[in-house]
């Protein structure tokens, strides 16, 4: 018994031995046959600093083929199996997904450093609020909520029959854009008005449920609000042009199971039918243009790219808010800098400041905490704009 033991012992352990060495010598052989020097051996000719073993493990996962071939499978399985979405997505409930991060971030209530000045929006809130003032440009904020805010009841059941969560820094963050005077629209209330007035469970949902973004009803609700908060302040008045919506439904693979980056994820999950309303001239059917002549300028991150640079085209945010005041608009928009790029792409070009009365600053919520290359003070070039 003591010798069948002992075999298996010496199997088990041979076998597992196998399996340890067996990834480093399949890389090795294959960069090896590509005539490329064995990134495993990369660790002796740089000094053993702790940030150069870091760096080299980082390298040395990122080359490995055998992780390469086993990685895919695996998190398919743990995602179908266990709903484990991995580090950037979040499994909740009646199969919505969500924005892990943004999640952790709101969770911790504040940046990792409180006390960095770029971790705080409000000194390059009302810096760029005053640079525009000084140049006779009135500027709205709109931060838009994490997709979570709006619907906690779906991230758990925990939070069953709560119609919006707004965390305490975000809170904070909107009493002190008060406070500071800054004009700024508060979606999360209009939102949860929005869904209080629900009563049909089939009623449209405001965010999609397999991407961070809002759906093409949260976006004619946001640009609605928009519009008419500017026409309440008296800042814009109702233009010339006369827009109309089509329909243009489009079939969509969210960006939460784009995260995952596993080839056949997609193909499991049907397309995300989003019912987007396309805006179109009324006198020749042309879909909508920014016109840089326009008096409104909007800036703002992928919010606003959705539906009006991609599929459909003409059927974003931008263009909803044109139909709204029945004039074009004029728009920048940087994919995940609405918090600083935005504005430094604004001051690299001038010139479209030229003619302005009003600037709509859009950012999601989740830049708050962190937003890409923090909140820098960017300084404007002097230009003469008219009121």
């Amino acid at each position: 018994m003591r010798t069948v033991n002992h075999s298996a012992a010496i199997f088990t352990t041979v076998a597992f031995a196998a399996v340890i060495f067996s990834a480093g010598t399949i890389q090795t052989i294959a960069e090896l046959r590509r005539g490329e020097w064995p990134e495993s051996l990369r660790v002796f000719r740089q000094m053993p600093t702790a940030a150069n073993l870091r760096s080299f493990e980082t390298d040395l996962e990122q080359a490995s083929l055998v992780i390469g071939w086993l990685r895919p499978p695996a998190q398919f399985a743990r995602f179908q199996w266990l709903a484990d979405a991995g580090d950037k997505s979040l499994v909740g409930r009646e199969g919505w997904l969500f924005y892990r991060p943004g999640i952790q971030q709101a969770a911790r209530g504040a940046a990792d450093d409180p006390s960095a000045s770029l971790a705080d929006p409000l000194p390059a809130i009302v810096s760029f609020r005053d640079q525009l003032a000084q140049r006779g440009v009135r500027l709205l904020v709109v931060p838009v909520p994490n997709k979570e805010s709006i619907y906690p009841e779906l991230v758990s059941a925990r939070a069953a029959g709560r119609q919006v969560a707004v965390g305490d820094r975000t809170a904070e963050v909107l009493r002190r854009l008060d406070a500071a005077g800054v004009e700024f629209l508060d979606l999360f209330e209009v939102y949860r008005r929005a869904k209080q007035s629900q009563t049909d469970p089939s009623d449209a949902r405001y965010y999609l449920a397999q991407d961070t973004h809002w759906s093409p009803e949260g976006v004619q609700l946001a640009a609605e609000a928009v519009a008419r908060r500017l026409l309440d302040l008296g800042w814009i008045e109702l233009g010339p042009v006369d827009y109309e919506q089509r329909a243009a439904p489009v079939q969509r693979v969210g960006d939460l199971l784009q995260m995952l980056q596993l080839p056949r994820l997609p193909h499991a999950w049907q397309p995300e039918t989003c019912n987007c309303r396309q805006v179109v001239r009324l006198e020749d059917e042309t879909p909508y243009r920014d016109d840089s002549a326009a008096e409104v300028l909007v800036i703002g991150d992928s919010f606003l790219r959705i539906y009006q640079q991609d599929e459909p085209g003409s059927a974003g945010f931008v263009a909803h808010v044109a139909r709204e005041l029945h004039q074009p608009l004029m728009s920048v928009i940087n994919d995940g800098g609405g918090a600083t790029l935005v504005r430094q792409e604004l001051a690299r070009r001038p010139a479209l400041l030229a003619g302005k009365t009003v600037v709509v600053w859009e950012f999601v919520e989740r830049d708050l905490h962190s937003g890409t290359d923090g909140w820098q003070l960017v300084p404007l070039p002097q230009i003469t704009c008219r009121r």
